[in-house]
């Protein structure tokens, strides 16, 4: 299938800047077979989930940070920490990156002190990534808490500090995402918990979202795309949830939709009667979701609007059909929704 499919024009000024607050989103809802439309509020979502119901939720946490820095010509450099490597690196993301090669040095300037900490290049990863060696486990640590949250590249709009909790969703437990899965976003405790005395049944599993998620498609044609593995997690707990739960199983987001299929093809690949949809996983997930493959533990998804020819939009087309998702699209333009991160949600039944 051609990745073109997957393209649409969306008006700059429709992708959200800032974030509303908490619940006060608008809610596009999809019957997924039809493509029906209704246009609702985010707390209305009450309202399409029943007791018996199981809610899916990404529980992972934005870990990474962003720092500024300056290379030996004095032209501004830009690091993301992704994760620490021995005792005294981060394996990190450079802008630029070419220029970056092992052997060059960088310059990190506290932001308390106005004292200068040097970084050396000292090692480059296949997907593109850098090591940096601080030098010290004190110094690593420390530039830890001098970055701020890593915002998409779409959003120019920095948070405040005092706002970065939100880019977190209320439940976020697990450190060690680059990005927030952002279909979260809209859930606040109050939400939760009512949908709890609706006895509907909350489980959590863990997804860490990792440097690719904001990559377009790049191949002509999206079977040739090669997703970058993430880590996730479904525990015995949650994998009792979700086979017991008499109702539908709700995704929220997908992250969480990946985490669920990636541990439904366990399920399948050594049946056991125990887990009729999904068993327990830990490890690492590539799963492509695209029209044409099927879904085995998913009936419902919570989610934002996509990025075009992304693989986040092609995995909502595969779940309901590319048709009814553009279609979609273009009534959200239309009536002004707002889009990506920090945007609007739908719902597809």
């Amino acid at each position: 299938m051609r990745t073109d499919l997957f393209d649409y024009e969306l008006p700059p000024e429709l992708i959200a800047q800032t974030p509303a607050e908490r619940g006060t989103s608008r809610l596009l809802v999809m019957d997924r077979r039809s493509g029906q439309i209704a246009h609702r509020k985010f707390v209305d979502i009450v309202e399409y989930l029943h007791p018996g119901d199981c809610l899916v939720l990404n529980n992972t946490r934005v870990s990474a940070r962003r720092l500024h820095a300056t290379r030996e010509n004095g032209l501004p450099a830009e690091i993301l920490l992704l994760h620490p490597v021995g005792d005294t690196c981060w394996h990190v993301l450079t802008r630029p990156g070419k220029s970056l090669r092992p052997g060059k040095r960088l310059q990190i300037q506290n932001p308390s002190d106005g004292s200068i900490l040097q970084v050396a290049v000292i090692g480059q990863t296949a997907e593109g990534g850098r090591i940096l060696d601080f030098g010290s486990r004190e110094a690593r640590d420390q530039v830890a808490r001098w970055g701020e949250v890593p915002l998409p590249p779409y959003i120019t709009c920095p948070l405040p500090p005092e706002q970065e909790e939100r880019y977190q969703t209320v439940y976020a437990a697990e450190p060690g995402s680059v990005a927030a899965p952002t279909a979260g976003l809209h859930f606040t405790q109050d939400l939760l918990q009512e949908l709890q005395r609706q006895q509907v049944i909350l489980a959590t599993v863990t997804l860490h979202v990792g440097i690719g998620t904001f990559r377009p498609v790049r191949t002509e044609e999206i079977e040739a795309h090669e997703m970058h593995a993430e880590v996730c997690f479904l525990s015995e707990e949650t994998a009792q949830r979700i086979n017991n739960a008499p109702g539908k199983i709700i995704a929220v987001g997908t992250t969480s939709v990946r985490t669920l299929e990636t541990a439904a093809r366990v399920a399948r690949a050594t049946p056991r009667p125990e887990y009729p949809r999904v068993a327990p996983f830990a490890g690492e997930t590539n799963l492509f979701l695209y029209p044409g493959t099927p879904f085995y533990a998913t009936d419902a998804l919570v989610t934002n609007f996509h990025l075009p020819r992304s693989t986040l939009l092609m995995l909502v087309a595969a779940f309901s059909s590319r048709e009814h998702i553009l279609n979609a699209y273009a009534e959200a333009i239309r009536e002004r929704y707002r889009f990506f991160s920090f945007g609007d949600a739908m719902l597809i039944l």
